[in-house]
C-alpha cells in the first residue's frame, strides 16, 4: 500500500500518524500583537475524507469552540482516516471582543471567498479558504443563535443536494431544515466547490448551553462514522428521527412593550396559539403574541424588552406538530 502524503497547512507539514497546532498568521492588531488563527491538524494514517470543522466565524458564538475541544480530546481520533482540519476561533478578532462581527462592523460569514487584498474580513475568508476549505472534502460549520435569541439544537443545510442531506442526516440532531444559500456565506463558499457542507446551530451567543455541547459532539462523532473517518459502533444509540423542515417563519411584536414568554423551545403550536404576552411597565394592558402558522418552536429571543417589529419566535413549520416535538424531546432526552 502506497504512504499517504503529508499535508501541508500555513506553511507546515504535517505527516501522516502526526497532529499539530498551528496558527494562521492573520493582520496583527495596531499595538503590534501578532494575531493566529489556530488550525488543530489531525492527519490519519490510511486515506480518507478531509473534514472542515469551524466555530466561531461569529465571535461572540462560544459554543462550537467547547464542542471542538471536547472532540479534540477523543481517544477514537488515534485511528483516524483521513484528516482533521479543526478551527476552534475562525474569527480571532471577534472573540477577543466578544462580539458577532470584526472590528470594521464587517460579518465575517458574507465574505466568503473573500480576496487578498480586500477588507480585513475578506482577508481571513480568503486566508480560510486558502489553508483549509481548498483541503476539504467535507464541511461542518458551528453556530449559536445571535446575541439575546436561543435557538433549539438544529442542523441547516441545502437539502435538495444528496449528499448534504446524507451529512445532516448522519449528524443527527432534533431538526434538520433546508436552508437556502447565503451570499458571501462558509458554506456558500463550500458548495461553490462541490463540498457537501452543513451548519449546525444550539444555543445562545456568549453562553455555554451543555445540552447543544454534547449533541453537537454527538452529531460531530456520527458524522465522521458515517464518513468512514472513525471505527462504527457496533450499539448504536437509538435516537428517534430529526423533525425535518422546510419552511420557517419569525413572529414578531405589534407592539413595544415587555415580553413575558409562555412557550418553549421545541414545543408544538398552533395556528392563534399564544406564545408570550407584552406589556407596558405598569400592567395596565396586555397584547397577545401568536403564533400565525402550525409548527413548533426552534427558536425565541431572551431580552423581555421588545420594540414594535423585534423578532421574536421562530417557527419550523411542520405538518405534525405534536409528533415533531416528541421525536424532539426523544432526541434531547436520549442525549443527556
Amino acid at each position: 500500500m502506497p504512504r499517504r502524503a503529508p499535508i501541508t497547512v500555513g506553511g507546515e507539514t504535517v505527516r501522516p500518524g502526526e497532529r499539530r497546532t498551528v496558527a494562521l498568521d492573520t493582520a496583527q492588531l495596531y499595538t503590534h500583537t501578532p494575531v493566529g488563527m489556530p488550525v488543530h491538524v489531525i492527519h490519519g494514517r490510511r486515506d480518507g475524507p478531509v473534514l472542515s470543522l469551524s466555530a466561531a466565524i461569529h465571535g461572540d458564538e462560544i459554543n462550537g469552540i467547547e464542542i471542538i475541544r471536547r472532540v479534540l480530546a477523543l481517544p477514537q481520533l488515534q485511528r483516524l482516516r483521513g484528516t482533521l482540519l479543526a478551527v476552534p476561533i475562525v474569527n480571532v478578532f471577534g472573540v477577543l471582543a466578544q462580539t458577532r462581527y470584526l472590528p470594521d462592523r464587517r460579518d465575517l460569514n458574507r465574505s466568503f471567498p473573500g480576496s487578498a487584498g480586500g477588507s480585513l474580513a475578506a482577508r481571513l475568508a480568503h486566508l480560510f479558504v486558502d489553508e483549509i476549505l481548498d483541503h476539504a472534502t467535507h464541511v461542518i460549520d458551528l453556530h449559536t443563535g445571535a446575541a439575546h435569541r436561543t435557538n433549539l439544537p438544529q442542523v441547516r443545510a441545502n437539502l435538495e443536494e444528496r449528499r448534504n442531506v446524507e451529512l445532516a442526516e448522519a449528524f443527527g440532531a432534533p431538526v434538520i431544515l433546508h436552508s437556502r444559500l447565503r451570499d458571501g456565506s462558509l458554506r456558500a463558499a463550500a458548495e461553490e466547490r462541490g463540498l457537501p457542507a452543513l451548519v449546525y446551530e444550539a444555543g445562545e451567543a456568549l453562553r455555554f448551553d451543555d445540552a447543544s455541547i454534547k449533541i453537537g459532539v454527538h452529531g460531530v462523532i456520527a458524522a465522521m462514522r458515517a464518513l468512514e473517518m472513525l471505527p462504527r459502533v457496533r450499539r448504536k444509540r437509538n435516537s428517534p428521527p430529526p423533525a425535518r423542515v422546510e419552511t420557517t417563519r419569525w413572529v414578531r411584536a405589534d407592539c413595544s412593550g415587555i415580553l413575558r414568554t409562555t412557550i418553549q423551545l421545541g414545543r408544538p403550536v398552533k395556528k392563534g396559539q399564544r406564545l408570550g404576552l407584552i406589556s407596558d411597565p405598569f400592567g395596565d394592558g396586555e397584547t397577545p403574541v401568536t403564533s400565525d402558522l402550525d409548527g413548533i418552536v426552534i427558536g425565541h429571543t431572551n431580552l423581555p424588552l421588545v420594540h414594535e417589529g423585534d423578532a421574536l419566535f421562530h417557527i419550523a413549520r411542520v405538518h405534525h406538530p405534536g409528533e415533531a416535538a416528541a421525536a424532539v424531546e426523544a432526541f434531547t432526552n436520549s442525549m443527556s
